[in-house]
């Protein structure tokens, strides 16, 4: 019996493996697609955020009469290998953020197995919501957060003296983060989901604790943004409207939990 239990753990974490595989070759597969197109996306998806004519600015100056003008900061990479390491690394993020449907399939088909059949029933169409969360994510982080952090932080002065020159690595990974890290943020009423379904928390939590959470989310948006009110709110909105459409899927989980006992 020990033997047989051995077997089937191991026969596990060789089913994990080969779909961790299935995973690296799909990011493989679309980094390298990425990886040819790599100074149209740098031009035209990443350096574009300096530009006045990127739509994000364009709509500020004709909806809220805020315009801007081009960023005057220098970029420079200091380092031997600096931009074949930036090259990797928009291949590598990009590969992860295109492939990410695939990768969570494969993680989903690995988990599935272990619930119970009420259990993947309430999780019908898990992969569908959780790649179309990521990917509103992804643009509200690409169109909303990042254009507002190189705006800011790219055109602040402390004095007419000092002229920013800043590394290519600084402007990169304030932009993939911000885009990345907004699309993790959007998984919140999936996180709700799952959460309730093992019992950790409920609809009546959330709700207790919504005065608390609007607080942490103007502490979240005011981390992730330009200190200025404008940027902050703009953020808190989609923060806070995420967190009661987790309320609305713990209670819609729980009242299917009541109904399958």
């Amino acid at each position: 019996m020990e033997e047989e239990k051995e077997m089937s753990f191991l026969d596990h974490l060789e089913e994990l493996r080969w779909r961790l595989v299935r995973s690296a070759i799909a990011i493989l597969i679309v980094g390298i697609c990425l990886w040819i197109f790599k100074t149209w996306i740098m031009e035209n998806v990443l350096l574009i955020l300096r530009s006045p004519d990127f739509v994000t600015y364009r709509m500020m100056c004709q909806w809220f009469g805020v315009c801007t003008e081009e960023i005057n900061f220098d970029m420079q990479s200091i380092e031997m290998s600096g931009q074949f390491s930036y090259a990797l690394m928009i291949s590598i993020v990009g590969g992860v953020v295109v492939a990410f449907p695939y990768i969570f399939y494969q993680l989903w088909s690995f988990v599935k197995p272990g619930l119970k059949q009420n259990e993947r029933k309430v999780a019908k169409g898990i992969i569908f919501w959780v790649s179309l969360l990521f990917f509103f994510g992804i643009l509200f982080g690409y169109f909303i957060v990042a254009p507002l952090c190189v705006q800011f932080f790219g055109g602040f002065t402390l004095s007419d003296q000092i002229h920013n020159s800043f590394t290519v690595n600084s402007l990169l990974s304030m932009i993939i983060s911000t885009v990345f890290y907004s699309g993790l943020l959007f998984l919140l009423p999936v996180v709700s989901f799952l959460l309730t379904q093992l019992g950790i928390i409920n609809a009546a939590f959330l709700r207790k604790y919504r005065k608390h959470s609007l607080v942490g989310v103007l502490i979240l948006a005011a981390v992730i943004t330009p200190p200025d009110l404008i940027s902050q709110v703009i953020v808190a909105i989609p923060i806070a409207f995420l967190y009661e459409v987790g309320i609305f899927v713990a209670a819609r989980a729980e009242k299917k939990q009541q109904l399958n006992q």
